[in-house]
Parts: structure tokens; sequence; C-alpha cells
């Protein structure tokens, strides 16, 4: 039987068997297969890979696999420069948003928190979420490799941790986000702009006991929730803070005056 002999590094080992991590291994296959179906066939969703190599020369999905070959796979490079070969990845999206799938909640509600635009697809299937996040071109965050091997899916990240927290971490060093957070800036719920509105213009809304010491609020541009700065800001602003000094951030930025305290309609 034809085969070839792959090896797959850094983080793409963790999508792969224990036994064929971190060093080469073959790869026995039929007919004339993509490496594309090559490497999804082991697990690995094209969405992370940025460059592959058979015998030396950068090519891309489509290239046809041969007896002999030797193929090296590799994640996106955050610091090496690759211009003058054959990357697989798309260009990547000039403003970062996300969908996370229905599995994903937790992550979805710290993204907003940091202020990155995040839809939760709690009522979408893997068909629609891979179709919607290439119709608003989104980044898929799922937990399921499987909804990543989808052709219709061009950008997409395999979520490894189930700690909402370092999910969140993981999100943000995957793609270079910690300098471009913007805590409270977003609704939990929705996430929706917030913008400042006028106290006297909410004054209804606004519980008797926090209109003497709060004047300034946000308001949500989509739902219409209120915001204000209340009793567990402290906690939301150390959990941003842990996210992003853990992420490579010295400056979170979670001074900033706004929501994330209390909310009501």
């Amino acid at each position: 039987m034809p085969t070839a002999i792959l090896r797959f590094y850094a983080e793409l080992n963790d999508c792969l068997p224990g036994e064929l991590r971190q060093r080469p291994f073959p790869y026995r296959f039929q007919g004339e297969p993509s490496v594309k179906d090559a490497i999804e066939a082991l697990g690995v969703p094209h969405v992370e890979v940025d460059l592959v190599l058979v015998n030396g020369s950068s090519v891309d999905f489509g290239h046809r696999l041969c007896h002999g070959d030797r193929v090296a796979v590799y994640p996106m490079f955050e610091t090496l420069d690759i211009g003058q070969v054959q990357r697989v990845r798309p260009e990547p999206l000039r403003e970062v948003s996300f969908l996370a799938d229905a599995h994903l909640g937790k992550l979805a509600r710290l993204l907003r928190l940091l202020g990155f635009d995040t839809l939760y697809g709690r009522e979408l299937d893997d068909a629609d979420i891979a179709e919607e996040a290439a119709r608003q071109h989104r980044i898929v965050l799922t937990r399921d490799r499987g909804l990543l091997k989808r052709s219709v899916v061009r950008h997409g990240y395999w979520v490894r941790s189930d700690d909402p927290e370092e999910q969140a971490r993981e999100v943000v060093r995957r793609f270079d986000l910690a300098g471009k957070a913007r805590p409270f800036t977003l609704c939990l719920s929705c996430g929706g702009r917030l913008d400042p509105v006028d106290k006297d213009s909410v004054l209804p809304r606004i519980p008797p006991r926090v209109r003497a010491w709060r004047d300034e609020f946000l308001l949500c541009r989509d739902c219409r929730k209120l915001y204000w700065r209340g009793t567990h800001h402290a906690r939301l602003a150390s959990t941003v803070e842990r996210i992003l000094r853990m992420s490579g951030c010295d400056d979170p930025r979670s001074d900033r005056t706004s929501g994330g305290g209390c909310s009501r309609r």
C-alpha cells in the first residue's frame, strides 16, 4: 500500500493520538488523496494549518499524495515570516469577530467582557454555524473538530481547554488580541455596543438605591439593557486582568468606566 511520512508541529499535535505526536510516522493510503484529506483524516482541522511542505516544497491543500512523500504540517506562525512560501490559510480577517458554538456560552460572555464581537450559536446546529460564520466573516470557536472540517469554514479555532477562563486566554493568545481588548464596551447578554446615556432619560429604570450614588450609565444599542458600575464590577475587572495578564498583556485597561456591574431592562 502506498505510504507517506507525515510530521505535525507545535500545537497541531494536540489533535493527534498520543503515539503519533511529536514524531514522523507512516501514513498509508489508497488512490491519490489530497493533503487536506490526509490531514483531516488524522483529526487535524484544516483551519488549524497554515503551511504544508511536501518533500521540502510548500503546497496547497489540493496537492495529491504520492508514495514516499515526506509531509511536514505547521500551524499558524506568530513570529516567523514565511511570506515567500505558499500558505494554505486564507488572508486574515481585517476585523476579528467570533461565532461560538452552543457549548461555549461562558466563553462567549468572557470574550464580550473583553470587548470582542462574539455571537453565541445556542440555537444553531453545526451546518447553520458554518454557514453563518462564512456569511458574516466570523471565526468559528468550537470544541468539536468535526465542525471545523466543513469546507465552508475558512476561519476557526478548536478550543482545547474545558475551563472558560483558560478558553478565553487560548483565544486571546491564538489571535494575538491582548493589546486589542476593550473591556466593558459590549453587552454581556447579546454582544451589542454599549453607549453612554443621560441619567435623566433612564431614571425610571434605575433602582432607587442606585440613583443616589451612581451617575454614569450605559445602554445596549441592541437589546436596550442598562448597565452601571455595580457591586460586582471589581470581580469582573479582576477576571479581565487575569485573562489578559496571563495572555501576555501588561495593560488590561480594567479600570475603564462602564458596565459589567449590573443590568436591568
